[in-house]
């Protein structure tokens, strides 16, 4: 297997408006992503991937951007920008830009110009069509298909000044570009060569795999039942049939040329071989993908993200025993991640988030990622165990997402004569809501935990518990366990330095008859065979060493700062949430 620089990086994701605030009005900003740079390099941080901080009317939290070449005054300036990237350099880190091209802002000047009249040199720029109509001649949607961001309603948004409606399968404040238009390819690359050549070192590419839409615009099946008018119509976007034309045209046109790192989001896409193709080394368009298995395990089949099931560690077993053999097996490559800007915590959904147990549950799924296969991604606030906001919180004021606020007004609407229902739909916006993972970063106990100065209203509500968890008491941290903090650095640190075994070694998983214990043995070229045994349960538990398994000795756990004092023999006694990395004899 090939070695690369960005096969190495750790990649930690800021959302700007939550890490850090300097000018003290309630937004984080591109001056306060610099003031952190130390910590960010501390922890063992290469990579610094920062969500869209381009010029928005925030209708998305800045997917909606009406100027891809400036920056949004309320994070700072393209100066500020060009100091950050200089202070990263200066600490040989990088910086890795936001890229989203399935869509622009109603506001940006392409789509203004484009709706102003069917006449209009950029009309088609963006993809309208013709109303439908009832039998009183009222305009309808072209087709049945559903809003991503809101399943109840349409993903075609009309103008009535022109009589036509335009895509927008996020918000209408998000029309969908036309890629069949050479003219906006040609503008996309030039916007992805305009930050290369200031110094990205490449892109994450927000739902990059939902640029090619099916020319006939059919409708889409009655996957939510039939008393619903509008339903997902993915089947006829998702990895559309121009997609792979579409991404080989920027791999040649523009990062090629760049040596870039680019990481697709490409939600919806189950063919394992159409995966392959996109990240296959050497002919693949992109370097990896986020694979959406994992953060979507309490999804219900079939249904929208907001919903839930019971998932187990069979399941999760599964996952990564499938995508580690076929990036492996089939030369493509992994991203690891289980936290992002669009899922809830990860402690709190995989683990335990209480009081007793949140530490060892964030340093159980530091164990796990820090020894997978693939480039590591690890999402602001994640390295301190950061978990989900209370359930006390008011849905209709705590909650700032147009996703989470989409989806309350639809149960409102529809179950809010029915207590016992509306219960369920709380229960999913408490635990599925993105808003947990926007919370402003807790650096301190002062007051705003760090993130601004006191007498400042932050843009959304500090989490609770910003006294007891935040960055400045970890980082300090003397106890005698290390803090989540010290955990993620060391565990850092120990991948790079086997990188032969964590990044680019064989996965096996064992001990498949448990219940309880997700257990894995890497192997690398010099430094040998490795066991990874993490409890997912809240449970103790004796777990028995797989035949043919033979552990050296206890070298990592996340109940003790040394080597933990472990048998070495048939069987392994587990506390709740506690994970081991053990050397195996060869």
């Amino acid at each position: 297997m090939p070695e690369s620089w960005w096969k190495e990086a750790v990649v930690y994701q800021v959302y700007p408006a939550s890490f850090k605030d300097t000018n003290k009005d309630g937004w984080g900003d591109i001056q306060g992503i610099a003031s952190k740079l130390d910590y960010l390099k501390d922890l063992g941080v290469d990579v610094v991937w920062v969500s869209p901080m381009y010029k928005s009317p925030q209708a998305d939290m800045g997917y909606d951007i009406s100027d891809y070449k400036t920056i949004d005054p309320i994070y700072g300036t393209n100066d500020d920008l060009a100091h950050l990237q200089s202070e990263l350099t200066r600490r040989d880190m990088k910086l890795m830009m936001d890229l989203v091209v399935n869509h622009t802002s109603d506001q940006h000047a392409w789509f203004l110009e484009s709706r102003s009249s069917r006449s209009s040199p950029k009309r088609s720029w963006y993809i309208w069509k013709d109303p439908n109509r009832d039998e009183d001649g009222m305009p309808l949607p072209p087709n049945n298909w559903s809003q991503i961001l809101g399943e109840a309603n349409s993903a075609w948004t009309y103008d009535e000044s022109t009589d036509q409606y335009y895509l927008s399968i996020f918000t209408p404040e998000q029309p969908d570009l036309n890629w069949e238009n050479p003219d906006v390819r040609t503008a996309v690359h030039d916007v992805m060569k305009y930050w290369l050549d200031k110094g990205a070192c490449g892109y994450r590419m927000d739902v990059i795999n939902l640029i090619s839409k099916d020319q006939r615009f059919p409708d889409a099946e009655p996957s939510l039942g039939p008393d619903k008018k509008y339903h997902p119509g993915g089947k006829y976007f998702v990895n559309g049939p121009r997609m792979h034309e579409y991404l080989q045209e920027i791999k040649h046109e523009v990062l090629e040329k760049y040596g870039a790192i680019t990481v697709g989001e490409m939600p919806g896409v189950l063919d394992i071989d159409e995966i392959v193709r996109t990240v296959k080394s050497g002919t693949g368009e992109l370097n990896m993908i986020f694979i959406f298995d994992i953060v979507d395990i309490d999804n219900v089949p079939g249904k929208v993200r907001m919903t839930l099931q019971d998932w187990s560690v069979k399941d999760l077993r599964h996952i990564l025993e499938r995508w580690q053999r076929i990036m492996i097996g089939r030369d493509g490559w992994n991203s690891v991640f289980c936290e992002n800007h669009d899922n809830p915590r990860s402690v709190s959904r995989y683990t335990d988030d209480s009081d007793k147990y949140r530490t060892y549950g964030a340093t159980l799924l530091a164990l796990m990622q820090g020894t997978l296969n693939g480039t590591l991604y690890v999402y602001q606030g994640q390295e301190l165990g950061m978990r989900n906001f209370p359930k006390s919180w008011d849905p209709l004021k705590d909650y700032k997402d147009i996703e989470a606020i989409n989806f309350w007004k639809k149960s409102l609407d529809l179950f809010g004569s029915n207590p016992e229902e509306l219960v369920k739909q709380r229960e999913v916006l408490e635990k599925k809501a993105r808003d947990h993972a926007r919370t402003p970063m807790q650096w301190n106990a002062g007051m705003n935990g760090g993130f601004t100065d006191d007498g400042v209203t932050p843009w959304m509500r500090i989490n609770d518990d910003y006294r007891e968890v935040n960055a400045e008491k970890q980082v300090s941290n003397k106890s005698e366990n290390l803090s989540v903090w010290q955990f993620w650095q060391r565990g850092l640190a120990n991948r790079k330095m086997r990188k032969d075994v964590f990044t680019y070694g064989d996965f096996e998983t064992v001990g498949l008859e448990s219940e309880e214990v997700l257990a894995y043995v890497r192997t690398g070229k010099e430094s040998g065979r490795w066991l990874i045994v993490l409890n997912f349960s809240g449970k103790e538990v004796d777990w028995p060493l797989p035949s043919g398994v033979e552990v050296e000795g206890w070298r990592v756990g996340n109940y003790t700062k040394g080597r933990p004092d472990k048998s070495l023999k048939t069987s392994i006694a587990l506390h709740p949430w506690e994970g081991l990395l053990g050397k195996c004899i060869r």
